[in-house]
């Protein structure tokens, strides 16, 4: 009886052995394969957010109208390394923020969107050429 157990045993830790070498691997590339997904999914992205945020804040001048992070409106009257001192309202209230509490800069954006306006306008344009371009070709056929 000690035979048959002891033959049992060693045919049972043999396929083991043999399984336990392919799970591995497998387990290996699944985490490969999940630790890339985190890093295309969320990393990257956030990666890519704070650069632009960075970039944002690292753009501002003065005169630019910016809000904070705690919702105070106001112009950037100074500008140093870290910090920015913007002026609020009328009363000429002014306040001095360090550059990572920006949220966002309006005169920036407004800049943007206007050259976006301006890209598309030309597009546009050259579509309207072309499609008279084309218009004038086909009468002369």
């Amino acid at each position: 009886m000690n035979t048959f157990f002891t033959l049992a045993m060693t045919s049972t830790a043999s396929q083991t052995e043999g399984a336990g070498g392919s799970s591995a691997i497998t387990m290996i590339i699944l985490m490969v394969v999940l630790f890339a997904a985190m890093y295309f999914f969320t990393i990257r992205p956030q990666k890519k957010q704070q650069k632009k945020e960075q970039e944002l804040r690292d753009s501002t001048q003065v005169g630019d109208e910016v809000t904070t992070i705690g919702g105070i409106c106001g112009r950037v009257v100074s500008v140093k390394d870290e910090s920015v001192v913007i002026e609020t309202g009328s009363d000429r209230v002014k306040i001095k923020f360090m550059k990572y509490a920006i949220a966002t800069n309006h005169t920036a954006n407004e800049k943007l969107q206007a050259e976006r306006e301006a890209a598309r306008a030309a597009m546009q344009e050259n579509k309207g050429k072309k499609s008279k371009k084309n218009k004038d070709e086909s009468k002369e056929d």
